[in-house]
């Protein structure tokens, strides 16, 4: 997910410098094994009145064009949640999210929202978001664990963002990032992805949109 461009106008070099107060590290006997970071945003403004349909992407895109012309954020979206391995299924996503949650009231903003990737999505890559979300366990809660985990905290599924992450690359590219042969043309299933790769040989080029759900906090 590293070769989307818009990651740059984030984690790039020296623009991250700038957004450390929305950077958290979850360390465990001295040892990091998880990470969270957020980005603050200008909401209810001319042009955006809604969360975006471009999720992930343009909500970078948003608060780096707030940067640019000082415009004061007023709310803030989280990006990114990792754990190690060994550090999850015991309650520390949640202890992140929390920490995300506690730095937008500490910054002064009524809300928080997530463009949540659903972790067993990539297990449905065929089914539309739409109906993914609708899954559900016996006691009415998300079938997928993160969707799940956000809904037991108090999150709101507030809509669909269809074009949340954008990753374009040559045949030659997706070929590396994926370690997979991609000999025909078509809609390819790459492991981890929630939906499958565009691939045009003839145009040697490869498509990967990711959908993302937007989940809110009102703090």
């Amino acid at each position: 997910m590293r070769h989307d461009p818009t990651t740059k106008l984030y984690f790039g070099t020296p623009i991250f410098s700038d957004y450390l107060d929305y950077a958290f590290a979850g360390v465990v006997d001295d040892e990091v094994v998880g990470r969270a970071f957020g980005v603050p945003f200008a909401f209810n403004v001319k042009g955006r009145t809604e969360l975006p349909d471009g999720g992930w992407d343009e909500v970078i895109r948003w608060s780096h064009e707030d940067r640019l012309i000082d415009r004061k954020p007023t709310a803030m979206s989280a990006l990114e949640i990792t754990l190690a391995a060994r550090a999850r299924g015991i309650g520390n996503a949640l202890a992140m999210l929390n920490a995300l949650k506690v730095c937008a009231k500490r910054m002064g903003f009524a809300e928080i929202s997530v463009p949540v990737r659903p972790t067993q999505k990539h297990l449905y890559s065929r089914m539309p978001m739409s109906e993914y979300i609708k899954l559900q366990r016996d006691d009415g809660s998300p079938l997928d664990s993160w969707l799940r985990t956000h809904f037991n905290a108090g999150g709101k599924i507030d809509k669909i963002a269809p074009y949340s992450m954008t990753v374009v690359g040559t045949i030659a590219e997706w070929s590396q990032w994926t370690q997979a042969k991609l000999q025909n043309s078509g809609m390819i299933d790459v492991e981890g992805a929630l939906v499958p790769v565009l691939i045009s040989i003839e145009q040697d080029l490869g498509v990967y949109v990711e959908p993302n759900v937007w989940v809110r906090y009102f703090l």
